[in-house]
């Protein structure tokens, strides 16, 4: 008898317990990133160029020819380096064409946007990699006769684009900024 009703009760027990929802472990999630409004300050040091930065980027420069942009709080930088033309427009354009194809291997696609200031005699195109590249954005600026500048961007991660990609973004529009004030000195 005491079998029996030991019987029942585990019964009881058991049904009752496997009736329970099965619960999965939540995936790993990613960050709400909220960046500042942009506040913009110009380059004060003697490059041969002067822009506008944003002041939550810091400027790096060593004994280049042109500065870093450090983001510290997004763990990234924008190495840019210029290259007076001597009679090596067509090489220097080459290369900046062919560099952003380099990341074609791990890139979903790469849009161009193309910057033209008749005014400021400043022409170049932005790269925006999508997917999980070395670097998510790159660019380049000349006059075409005297002047090239050229940019890329890192992250101090492995590329994962979705985690990425707001910090991107936010860099991408500073890059636009950057290359909307950029003036060649004389």
């Amino acid at each position: 008898m005491r079998t029996g009703i030991l019987l029942i009760f585990s019964v009881i027990l058991i049904f009752t317990t496997a009736c329970e929802r099965f619960h999965q472990p939540k995936p790993k999630a990613l960050l709400s990133l909220k960046f500042p409004k942009p506040k913009y300050i110009e380059v004060l040091d003697s490059f041969p160029f002067s822009f506008q930065y944003n002041e939550i980027s810091e400027l790096k420069s060593g004994s280049k020819s042109a500065p870093d942009l450090y983001y510290p709080k997004m763990k990234a930088t924008l190495y840019m380096s210029y290259i007076p033309v001597k009679d090596n427009i067509d090489s220097l354009l080459n290369d900046a064409y062919q560099l952003p194809g380099k990341h074609m291997i791990k890139a979903d696609e790469i849009p161009e946007k193309i910057f033209l200031d008749e005014h400021q005699k400043v022409y170049g195109t932005l790269f925006s990699v999508v997917g999980n590249a070395a670097s998510q954005l790159q660019f380049f600026l000349t006059d075409s006769t005297e002047n090239f500048l050229v940019g890329s961007l890192y992250f101090y991660t492995r590329p994962n684009y979705d985690s990425i990609m707001p910090a991107a973004k936010y860099i991408e529009r500073d890059v636009i900024h950057l290359m909307e004030s950029l003036k060649w000195r004389e």
